[in-house]
């Protein structure tokens, strides 16, 4: 809870006059604990999950041939019945894991260090923060992720999270308690290295989430903005680990392409891409020869 009360407080403990954006902090805070800010994460995570993944299944019903050639795996659509059921299951394991974890683990966000105070962080300290967040995680994951695919880690654990080889934006946070549990570790680690305020770790926990779900979109759009963000994965990248499924032992990294690239464990995807970019350039190179004798017969016609 913020120690002052009025702007006037805050301006003089600060030493200067409040920002707009802190104004509004001051006046919607001033009167709430930290615990209670912390929760909104719960708030957050749940409205994300819920909400998120339903730009993807509206898209497919009201623009499905439109957008059916982004489709990663277009021979596989699933029902908005099981679209349903995973949207349950993933409810039910909010309910009794998230939620509680979340409640349960404010100690280590006093630990940690996360602020409410004043003054707020610049937009440039938000974003670097939340860059070294995506690094510290996405590097912590991928060998969280290698081991979770040995073959105790697959049959105890990770199964659960590949029952869809396809995956769909509700498929996300799709998995064993005991792996969202682990896979907490890595969220929470950027945040302990580079303590920030209340409002960057927010962002940190939503954006986690967004990028998530459109990973496991199952959709390939090109006009996503992530495709401006260097060595990002998306749900190309994600997508064929699903769709190897047990035996996969490539691309193991949750949001970056870089560990699967130093460590060796996008071969297999790399050479599919190889593959189909050469099966593409040869139906192209046959349609263009099948044109050219079209066009020599008709003005052979034509000449007799």
């Amino acid at each position: 809870m913020l120690p002052y009360k009025t702007v006037v407080e805050a301006g003089a403990a600060i030493g200067r006059t409040l920002t707009t954006a802190e104004t509004l902090w001051l006046n919607h805070t001033a009167d709430k604990s930290d615990y209670l800010l912390y929760c909104y994460n719960i708030l957050f995570l749940f409205i994300i999950f819920s909400l998120c993944p339903l730009y993807y299944v509206f898209m497919e019903y009201l623009f499905g041939n439109a957008v059916s050639v982004y489709k990663i795996q277009p021979k596989i659509k699933l029902s908005y019945g099981e679209m349903l059921k995973c949207y349950r299951d993933v409810v039910r394991m909010f309910v009794l894991v998230v939620g509680p974890l979340q409640l349960a683990s404010y100690p280590s966000i006093q630990m940690i260090g996360i602020r409410t105070s004043l003054p707020l962080p610049s937009v440039y300290e938000i974003v670097a923060q939340l860059v070294v967040y995506f690094v510290v995680e996405d590097y912590t994951n991928y060998w969280i992720h290698r081991f979770l695919h040995c073959k105790w880690g697959y049959e105890k654990i990770h199964r659960v999270h590949h029952e869809y080889t396809a995956p769909i934006g509700f498929a996300a946070p799709y998995a064993h308690w005991v792996e969202v549990l682990i896979l907490g570790i890595p969220s929470a680690l950027g945040p302990a290295m580079v303590p920030g305020h209340m409002i960057t770790f927010w962002l940190w926990i939503a954006l986690r989430q967004i990028e998530a779900i459109e990973t496991h979109s199952g959709y390939d759009i090109p006009w996503t903005p992530t495709k401006f963000i260097p060595f990002y994965g998306g749900a190309d990248h994600h997508d064929y680990h699903h769709y190897v499924g047990e035996q996969s032992h490539s691309n193991f990294a949750s949001v970056f392409t870089y560990c699967d690239y130093i460590y060796g464990t996008d071969k297999g995807y790399r050479c599919q891409k190889r593959l189909l970019q050469q099966l593409k350039e040869g139906t192209k190179n046959h349609e263009q020869k099948s044109q050219g004798s079209q066009n020599i017969s008709s003005q052979d016609l034509k000449a007799d």
